[in-house]
């Protein structure tokens, strides 16, 4: 089964930490063994898992994002969000964990970061847990 989580955004770029809000759908399920994929159905907002306990690791990725990708430029695109788009497309929309004795495996310093790039808005992450066999 797949299940939403809800995310509103503030402003226009951000990333959120979102570790709580997954570990807690894993624990939902009691599910001990397994992968935990997650999915952000937007074309402008996207995931990834980074840093998270440094919080100028964040100001530096959506920072360098915006040097990479400025939000203007001669974009064919009309809508006013093509850089977002791209900055989405270069951070994925995806992602999948293990789940070892009921939590997800990530390393020390690692969280999952929710992308924004054509904030505020509300936004939605699919969430699958399938079970080892």
């Amino acid at each position: 089964m797949i299940q939403e989580l809800d995310i509103r955004t503030e402003s226009r770029a951000v990333l959120r930490d979102i570790t709580g809000e997954v570990q807690a759908v894993v624990a939902e399920t009691g599910v001990q063994s397994g992968l935990c994929h997650l999915f952000v159905p937007h074309t402008t907002a996207g995931i990834t898992i980074n840093e998270n306990c440094d919080p100028s690791v964040k100001r530096d990725i959506l920072h360098h994002l915006g040097t990479l990708v400025p939000s203007t430029g001669l974009y064919l695109h009309r809508e006013g969000n093509a850089d977002a788009h791209i900055k989405a497309g270069l951070v994925g929309h995806s992602t999948t964990l293990m789940v070892e004795h009921g939590r997800l495996v990530l390393g020390t310093w690692q969280g999952i970061l929710f992308a924004e790039f054509d904030g505020p808005r509300s936004r939605t992450v699919l969430v699958k847990i399938v079970p080892d066999s």
